[in-house]
Parts: structure tokens; sequence; C-alpha cells
């Protein structure tokens, strides 16, 4: 690959010209089909009569013609699509091994939630390093605060304070009193994940501010980024703050400062794949969908062995030593609740899945991907509309309707009915729910102390006791758990109604900005436009953490916790 010369962005441009063309295909063909497959003779003489069917004769071969152009189309600008991901994806595997070719160790940190980072949960992990890096002569955890107030416990750090405090224990690590890389001399790759990615990303841009220092011993690797230039939560909504959670919106990760790093992020994860138009309402709620199902996957995987179904995609840069790569499979988070269903839940997500799919990646752009297509290390904030051929949408809905049915009827097909239970299974059933005090067969606790047979005014007094112990501990963990909720609530109502009117009036003075800038058609639009686009993600992210911290409550009552 050192003697081949090409530009994988230029490919794709190539790719999406070659799929506007043709959209402009099916436009003409389909306009062009019933004036010339239709064609009425002049008059009722023999003459007109075979002239008009050796027009309507050369139309229908014209038609037949550009269906096979339209195929043979479609399969040229995936070939070209694929080619220009392959050359990406074996250049940087071909050049990774001389990024760190001196023994190195690998500093690990845990997401939100985790402070001390596992050993299992290191081995987990590992493989993203050796994708590119190569193995690790050592991995060494790193303790960090990793609180997300309110989503990981009510009395948590908030996310600015665990982050800040987090970025200062990292560059101590490094460059500290016994800093690996200023006393120790080691070659060091950082793994974040998640928060701790954002505390990466955040050392970088300290780093890059200093000249980028030991950029030929030091190099980063993050998994679900919400600092991602393209992609990223924290990147869309930059410079947004909310004070009453401690929730800041730091901006994209640095690129071009001279280090390596390779970044990872799940498709529809959406605190590292966030769409660029949050005015969509069914991406933003599948991008928090993906929170809940998607986020916490990264160390299941193993980026060189994925699943059948995976794919590991390389996404276009404008600097080489940032490589980002998207991993995609088939199914959408905001279904998983569809599918958990009993008998039905499976095929009737994968009836509406195709044309659901369609209609949330039209959030990120090209209804076709799941994410952005734009260059992953340029700092891409949201926006307004997305273009769409309404020629193109109507023929591949119906398209996806197809997909829908033919899925739905494989299912239901491949299904094969449950056998009911006998009289013996149903008794024995109810003899275990029963015989366990109602617990389903687990033989829990009962809520009472158990009486003893040998019944004594001592035994009483004591069984008394208990009994008055056990009724006070539940009712103050109740009402403990129960209004704990209400500070979160408050914090985060506190944000939608007054941190987000103030963040609406910045968008909308920034489009004022615009009109007197000289662009009053771009800029009325985005006056009006984004404040609607980014309330409808926030919004949306306000009340799936409020679901969050319900459910947490509930389950802690529930637990008796």
């Amino acid at each position: 690959m050192s003697y081949v010369t090409t530009q994988p962005q230029v490919i794709a441009d190539a790719a999406a010209s070659l799929a506007q063309i043709r959209s402009a295909m099916a436009s003409a063909s389909a306009a062009a089909a019933s004036p010339t497959t239709s064609l009425l003779a002049a008059a009722q003489d023999e003459v007109s009569a075979a002239a008009a069917a050796l027009f309507g004769s050369y139309a229908q071969e014209y038609q037949a013609v550009v269906s096979q152009a339209s195929l043979f189309h479609d399969e040229f600008v995936r070939a070209l699509t694929g080619a220009g991901n392959a050359y990406a994806v074996a250049e940087a595997t071909n050049a990774a091994p001389a990024l760190l070719a001196d023994p190195f160790v690998a500093l690990i940190m845990q997401g939100s939630g985790i402070s001390i980072p596992t050993v299992p949960y290191m081995k987990s992990v590992e493989p993203y390093i050796r994708h590119l890096f190569g193995t690790p002569a050592d991995l060494i955890p790193l303790t960090t605060p990793e609180g997300l107030y309110p989503l990981t416990q009510i009395k948590d750090l908030p996310l600015n304070q665990s982050v800040s405090t987090g970025v200062q224990i990292l560059d101590n690590a490094l460059y500290g009193p016994q800093g690996l890389i200023s006393q120790q001399h080691l070659n060091v790759n950082v793994l974040g994940l998640s928060q701790s990615a954002v505390i990466t990303s955040l050392e970088m841009r300290h780093l890059a501010s200093l000249g980028s220092p030991n950029t030929n011993n030091l190099s980063f690797t993050l998994l679900g980024n919400p600092m991602n230039p393209n992609g990223g939560l924290m990147s869309r909504f930059a410079g947004l703050q909310l004070p009453s959670i401690g929730l800041d919106f730091y901006g994209a990760m640095p690129t071009h400062t001279g280090y390596q790093s390779n970044t990872y992020s799940f498709i529809y994860d959406g605190y590292a794949d966030f769409p660029k138009y949050p005015i969509n309402l069914l991406a933003d709620i599948n991008a928090f969908a993906g929170i809940q199902y998607v986020h916490g996957n990264y160390p299941d995987l193993d980026p060189a062995h994925l699943p059948t179904g995976y794919q590991l995609v390389h996404l276009p840069t404008t600097d080489p030593n940032n490589n980002f790569y998207m991993i995609t499979y088939s199914n959408l988070p905001i279904l998983e609740p569809l599918r958990a269903l009993p008998i039905l839940g499976n095929p009737l997500a994968d009836l509406i899945q195709p044309d659901l799919t369609y209609l949330i990646n039209l959030g990120y752009g090209d209804p076709h991907y799941g994410y952005s297509l734009g260059y992953a290390d340029v700092a891409t904030p949201f926006g307004l509309l997305p273009s769409v051929d309404p020629v193109s949408f109507a023929g591949d809905m119906v398209t996806g309707a197809q997909q829908g049915v033919g899925a739905f009827v494989s299912d239901i097909s491949a299904m094969s009915a449950p056998s009911p239970a006998g009289p013996g299974g149903l008794l024995g059933s109810l003899t275990s729910t029963f015989s366990s005090g109602g617990t389903g067969g687990t033989g829990g606790p009962s809520l009472l102390p158990s009486l003893s047979l040998n019944f004594s005014p001592d035994n009483f007094i004591h069984t008394l006791k208990t009994l008055n112990t056990d009724i006070t501990n539940t009712i103050t963990n109740t009402s403990a758990n129960l209004y704990a909720i209400g500070l979160p609530t408050a914090d985060i109502a506190n944000a939608v109604l007054t941190t987000l009117p103030s963040y609406n009036l910045n968008l909308f003075l920034d489009g004022v900005q615009q009109v007197v800038d000289g662009d009053p058609v771009g800029g009325l639009s985005y006056a009006f436009g984004a404040p609607i686009a980014a309330d409808t993600a926030l919004l949306t992210l306000a009340g799936g953490f409020e679901l969050n911290v319900l459910l947490n409550a509930i389950g802690e009552i529930a637990g008796g916790d």
C-alpha cells in the first residue's frame, strides 16, 4: 500500500455525487415513462399506427435499458464506497504498527458510576488497543471519580466536578511526581470510555495548549466519546451549560495535535452518535434509547472480530493521526422494548424496522446511514433540516415496507407453537408459588419475622422489637428514596425552565447576527428554527433523564435499599 496514492474522502464524495445522479435518472425515467410508452397514433391510418408502435417499442426498450443502467449504477456506487472504506481501513491497519513500535503500557479508566477499573473490564477493552496499537506490556488501572448526578446516584458528584477532578488525576498520572512519562519514561496509551473519554479529550486539549509534548510516547484510545467532533452530544451543542445538574457541553475533542488517537463509536449511541438534525424527534428518542441499550456494550466486542451482522466502518478524516470508527449493526435501539415482548414482539419490530430506520436516519442526513457522512474529525454542530428528495423518499419507503412485510412473514413462519403446560406442570407451578410465600418460587424472605413454636415472653418481646425495627427501617428507606426524587427532579426542571430559554435566546441572536452579516434567509431560518431543533433534542434528553431517575428510585424502593 506504500505505493498506492488515493483520497478516500474524494471517493466518498464521488459516490455521493453518483447517488444524486441515480436520483436524477429515476426522476427523468419516471417523467418520461407515461408520454413515451403511451404514445397515441396521430391518425387512424396504418402509417400513423405503425409509427406510434415503433416509437412505443423504442420507449419500452429505453425503459428496460434505464432499469438495467440503474441497477448497474447502484452496484457501482456500492463498490466505489466499499473500495474507499476498504482502502482507508487497510491503510490505517498497515500504518498502525509504526505508531507505538516500542513496548508501551495502557493506562485505563472506566465509565460513569464505576471509579475503579476492574481486571475483567481492562481485559475486555484491551482488544480496542490491540486493534491498531499492538499489545500493551501492562494494563494499569486509573481511579477517577466518574460521578454523573443524577443518573449514577442521587447524591453523586455532578459531571463537571467529576470530570475536572478526573483531568487532574490523569495529568498527574502522566506528568506528576511519579508520572508514567515524566518520571518513569514509559510509552503510554490512555484508554477512556464514556465519561473517561471526556476526561481524556480534555487532557488532550490541555496538552495541545502546551505545544503537544511527548507525541512519540503518548497515544489515546477512546470509546463512546461524547466529545466526538461529528456526532458527540457535547459537540452537537457545544457551549451549553446546565448549572443545576452540573452538566457542561465541552465541545469537540481536539484533533491535529500530533498525538495518535483511535476512537470507536456504536451507531445510534446517543452520547457518541447523536443526530445532526435533532428536530427529528424519532431520531432523538432512538438516540436516548441508544444510551440505555447500546452505550454500555463497548467492553463486549473486539473490533477485529465482530459478530455476524456487525461492521467496522472507517470514517473519513482530515488528519491521518486521528482514526474514527463506527461499529454498525442492523437493529434500532428504540425497538428493543418491543422486541422484549413475547411471541409477536420480534416479528412486529422487524415489520416496522426498515421504514422506521429510514425515518430515523434522516436525522443524520443521508437516510441510508445512521451517522453523519462528513469528516469525523471536524466539529459539526446541530443543523436544522436535511435535504430530502421526495421521489427517492417515496421509493425507499415502499421498498422498506416490502422488506418489513417479508421479514414479518419469515419470523412468523419460523415460529413454533409453544407447548401448553400440562396439569402436572400447572400444579407444580402453583405449589411452588404458594410454598414460597408468593415470591414465584424464589424462596424470598417474608415481610414478617418468623414465629417460633416455642412461645415465651422473652421470645415474644424480641419478636416485637424486631418487627418494630424492620417496619421503621422500611418506612425510613422508602421515605428517603421518595423525597430523594424531588431534588434531581427540581434540578432538571430548573434546567428546562431557566437555562434552556437562555440558550434559545442565544441561538436566536446568532441567527440575527447572520442577518446583520448579509444572510437574511439563512439567518432568519436559523433564528427561528435552531431553538426548535435544540429544544426537541434537549427536552427529549431531559425527559429521559427524569425517567431514569424515577426508575432507579422505584428499583431502590422495591429492593429495600
